[in-house]
């Protein structure tokens, strides 16, 4: 279903047709992330994201704006910490344009000072947004926390005084030194033919030449500490977390389970002890924080200042439990077929699917297929949860971060029960 062509420039092309909608997703990829910054310009690749949509030569950005509202199509952008992306979502007779106002925000942005003077005022008010939003700053924390001092571990978004500093020359210049050929990959879901995908861009690509260095990934020692950071909110915010394991590790398929099965849903241990049972949080879920050398595994919830010492006793709990108690067969096999099933419904979505083929192109080098992946997932042991719990969640390596009225001298870190 995948198909995969290389420009004459080296650009990449993935596509995967779905012939059964009217849609399509188109995504114009650079291999480069807020973990390729120096620590002078933190948030510089979010700054560029952003500066693209801002207008061309050829269009305003304005114009860029009314081009896609006025085909129903979605025009956006991200940047993680390992990648950027700009794409968009169309009916499938509108891919030509696109395809074309994708390659020409990407190749032929103005760079306009006075542009950029209002966008840097826009990013440090999403700075600001961010820190108002509790659940968002406590993971960033508990990142930062446990990669300290590494590009990893630092805010995608930036600082507000590295966002200031930033002038055009400098974003000129993080643009020529990371976005090249052999940094770049197209991908393409839903609606369309490959070789129409492949005239489109090596059309509007002319002229794209040249190389890049590719960033080296990051594994950043962990450093499991305490933190307490005071915030006047009715609630208090906890993440409880540990090392985690990279995209590339085989055994991804082995914590995705474990994931599933501590917090991953509302059968799983987290939810129906701390929720239904005690009636603590509201919501409480497992997540992980992958990356190409790195990952962390980690805990959310937000609950009342009284009740964090409890709440971090049970997950720590739980976490024992894992370590110590195989895992039965009827939970294991309900947490199999949730991930098989989540993952199902997420193949109906176009952008999905695009997101994936860019993904797994830097990450793997390759596209896993969806039985790959369920035959994976399926092979997955009790035996083999137990041993990954053993190494990643002793006491020793957890770390924790609580944002909210909670002092730290009121807290006890008592040893686990089990």
């Amino acid at each position: 279903m995948y198909h995969k062509t290389v420009l004459p420039n080296g650009v990449r092309i993935l596509t995967e047709k779905m012939p059964y909608v009217r849609s399509a997703s188109l995504g114009i990829w650079a291999d480069v992330g807020s973990a390729a910054e120096s620590s002078e310009q933190r948030g510089i690749s979010h700054l560029v994201e952003h500066m693209l949509f801002k207008g061309t030569k050829r269009r305003t950005a304005r114009a860029i704006a009314e081009e896609m509202d006025g085909v129903g199509g979605n025009l956006n952008a991200f940047t993680d910490k390992e990648a950027t992306c700009y794409y968009a979502k169309v009916i499938d007779h509108h891919v030509p344009l696109a395809a074309d106002v994708l390659s020409d925000m990407f190749l032929h942005s103005a760079f306009d000072a006075s542009e950029l003077a209002k966008e840097q005022k826009v990013v440090l008010e999403e700075i600001k947004m961010y820190d108002d939003s509790p659940d968002e700053l406590i993971s960033d924390l508990f990142i930062q926390t446990m990669w300290s001092d590494s590009n990893l571990g630092a805010p995608t978004i930036g600082f507000s005084d590295t966002v200031s500093r930033i002038s055009r020359d400098d974003l000129r210049r993080h643009m020529r030194a990371r976005y090249a050929p052999n940094s770049v990959v197209i991908a393409a879901a839903g609606n369309i033919e490959h070789d129409q995908i492949v005239r489109l861009f090596d059309k509007h690509l002319t002229g794209f030449e040249g190389r890049c260095t590719l960033p080296v990934p990051e594994t950043p020692p962990t450093t499991p500490t305490r933190l307490f950071r005071q915030k006047d909110s009715e609630q208090a915010y906890v993440v409880l977390g540990t090392k985690g394991l990279s995209v590339r590790d085989e055994r991804r398929y082995v914590l995705s389970v474990m994931d599933t099965i501590l917090g991953g849903g509302m059968s799983s241990r987290l939810f129906q002890e701390i929720r239904e049972k005690r009636g603590l949080v509201y919501t409480v879920y497992s997540f992980q924080a992958a990356y190409r050398g790195a990952g962390l595994f980690a805990v959310y919830a937000g609950t009342s200042p009284s009740n964090v010492q409890e709440y971090v006793n049970v997950v720590r709990d739980q976490f024992d439990f894992l370590r110590t108690r195989p895992v039965s067969q009827s939970e294991l096999t309900l947490a199999k077929e949730h991930i098989k099933g989540n993952l199902t419904l997420s193949l109906e979505s176009t952008s999905s699917r695009m997101i994936r083929l860019g993904r797994s192109e830097f990450s793997l080098g390759r596209q896993l297929t969806t039985e790959e992946i369920e035959a994976e997932i399926d092979a997955v042991t009790a035996e083999q949860i137990q041993s990954l719990a053993t190494e990643l969640l002793a006491d020793r390596a957890t770390g924790l971060c609580v944002l909210g009225p909670v002092a730290e001298d009121d807290f006890d870190w008592k040893p686990s029960a089990a």
